[in-house]
C-alpha cells in the first residue's frame, strides 16, 4: 500500500536527524571568504592595475582568464570588494558592477543591465541598441566617477552578438570628459581571443592575467579552510575525504569549484541517511550524483552553434552511422544549418567546436589516418544519446528539427 505522505517521513527524519553544517554559504562556490588562498599574485596583479583609479586616473582594461574553477570570479569579486572599501574611506566616488553573460548574453542586455545597475531603468526592449548606448554614455558623465564593469563569461556574448557593443564599451571613455570607465573581461575559454576582431582584443586586453589550475594540495588547504567555518567540528572521516574530494578535483584539472561541490554534496548525502559522520562512500556517491548533473547543465548551457554540432553527431548514430568522421558531421551540420537559416560555420571552426566538445567530455574524437589522403577524426558521443536529444530538444531553436532528417542520413 502507498505510503499516503510519503514526505512526511523524509522531512521527519532529516529534521530530527545529525545536523553536520555549521554555515551553508560557505561550502558555495560563490562565496568569497575574507582570504583566498594561493590566489596571492593574481590578487597583487588586478589589486595592483585597478589601484590606478584612487590616484584619479582610468585603470587599463583587464582580461582574465583560465580554465573553469580556478578562481577567477572569486578574486575579481574581491579585489573590488576592497577598492570599493578604499573608495569609500577616502571619500571618493566609485561604483563596480557585475554582469555574467551565461544569464544577460546579448548587445542590449548588457547594456539595459548596466544603466539599470547604475540607477536607470531601461525598457525590456523596444528601444534601439545605439540609443541605450547613448543612455548610458549620458549616464555615466552624469554621474562622474570611476566605474567599473565586469563581464563574466564574456566569451558568451561575443559567441552570440558578435564584438560590436563590446568594442563600444572598450572605447566608451573617448564619448566621457568627466567619468571614467574600466572593462574586466572573465573567460574560462583559453582560445577566447582568437574568437574576436583585432581592434576589439587591443582595447579589450590592455593587461591580461591567468589563472592556473590549482594543485591537490592547494585544494586540501581550500577545503580544510572551508571546512573549518562551514562545518560541525568532527564530522569528516580523515583524512579520507578531504583527500578524495581535493584528488577528483585535481584530475578534472584543478577545479575548485568541484572540489567544493563534491564536499557539500557528500555533506548533504550524510545528514539526508541521518549519518554522524561523512565518509569515503558519500563522496563517491556525491560524484554519481554531481556528474549526472553537471552533464545536463552543461548541455542546457552550450551556445547554439555548438549544439549544432553536437546535434548532428547525435543524429549520425542515431542514424545507424557508428563513428562518424569529421566531414560527416560537417555536412549534417551544415543541413541542420540551412534548415535553421542560420549561416554555418567553416570547416576549421566546426573542427574547433568539436574539439571542444571532445574537451569538456560531451563527445570522443579520436584522431585516424587514412593513409594517403590524409588524416580526420572518429567521432562518438560520450553521453546517451536519450540524455542529449532530451536537453537539447528543449532550445525552442533545435525543438524544430526533432523529426527532421538532413538529406545526407535519408536512404
Amino acid at each position: 500500500m502507498d505510503d499516503p505522505r510519503p514526505l512526511d517521513r523524509i522531512f521527519d527524519r532529516l529534521s530530527s536527524g545529525p545536523t553536520l553544517i555549521e554555515d551553508r554559504k560557505v561550502l558555495r562556490h560563490e562565496y568569497v571568504p575574507d582570504v583566498l588562498p594561493h590566489r596571492d599574485e593574481q590578487i597583487t596583479q588586478i589589486g595592483s592595475i585597478l589601484a590606478t583609479g584612487l590616484k584619479g586616473g582610468r585603470p587599463s582594461n583587464v582580461f582574465v582568464f583560465g580554465k573553469p574553477g580556478t578562481g577567477k570570479t572569486a578574486v575579481t569579486q574581491y579585489v573590488l570588494r576592497e577598492l570599493a572599501a578604499k573608495f569609500g574611506e577616502l571619500q571618493l566616488p566609485f561604483k563596480a558592477v557585475y554582469l555574467n553573460c551565461q544569464h544577460v548574453d546579448t548587445d542590449y542586455r548588457v547594456l539595459a543591465r548596466i544603466c539599470a545597475e547604475l540607477g536607470q531603468k531601461v525598457p525590456f526592449t523596444g528601444l534601439p541598441t545605439d540609443e541605450v548606448h547613448s543612455r548610458l554614455v549620458e549616464l555615466l558623465e552624469s554621474q562622474d566617477r570611476l566605474t567599473i564593469i565586469v563581464l563574466d563569461e564574456i566569451d558568451r556574448l561575443v559567441m552570440k552578438s558578435g564584438g560590436d557593443t563590446l568594442y563600444k564599451l572598450t572605447r566608451i571613455n573617448y564619448e566621457l570628459s568627466k567619468a571614467r570607465v574600466s572593462l574586466i573581461g572573465i573567460s574560462n575559454d583559453l582560445q577566447f581571443p582568437s574568437y574576436l576582431d583585432s581592434r576589439v582584443l587591443s582595447s579589450l586586453s590592455e593587461e591580461k592575467v591567468i589563472f592556473h589550475p590549482y594543485t591537490a594540495p592547494q585544494l586540501q588547504d581550500i577545503l580544510r579552510r572551508r571546512s573549518s567555518t562551514g562545518l560541525k567540528e568532527g564530522i569528516l572521516e580523515e583524512p579520507g575525504v578531504i583527500n578524495l574530494c581535493a584528488a577528483l578535483a585535481a584530475r578534472e584539472e584543478g577545479d575548485a569549484r568541484r572540489a567544493l561541490e563534491l564536499l557539500r554534496v557528500a555533506v548533504e548525502i550524510a545528514e539526508r541517511e541521518g549519518n554522524a559522520e561523512v565518509k569515503v562512500e558519500h563522496v563517491e556517491k556525491a560524484r554519481s550524483s554531481i556528474e549526472r548533473d553537471t552533464t545536463l547543465e552543461v548541455l542546457r548551457t552550450l551556445p547554439v552553434q555548438q549544439k549544432l554540432v553536437l546535434y548532428a553527431v547525435y543524429l549520425l548514430e542515431k542514424h545507424k552511422h557508428p563513428h562518424p568522421v569529421t566531414g560527416e558531421v560537417q555536412d549534417v551540420y551544415g543541413d541542420l544549418c540551412n534548415q535553421l537559416g542560420m549561416d554555418p560555420l567553416t570547416q576549421r571552426r566546426v573542427g574547433d567546436l568539436i574539439n571542444d566538445l571532445d574537451g569538456i567530455g560531451l563527445v570522443n574524437a579520436k584522431v585516424v589516418s587514412k593513409g594517403r589522403y590524409g588524416r580526420t577524426k572518429n567521432i562518438r558521443l560520450s553521453v546517451p544519446k536519450q540524455m542529449v536529444s532530451d536537453v537539447l530538444e528543449r532550445d525552442s531553436r533545435i525543438k524544430t528539427l526533432a523529426n527532421y532528417v538532413p538529406p545526407t542520413l535519408r536512404k
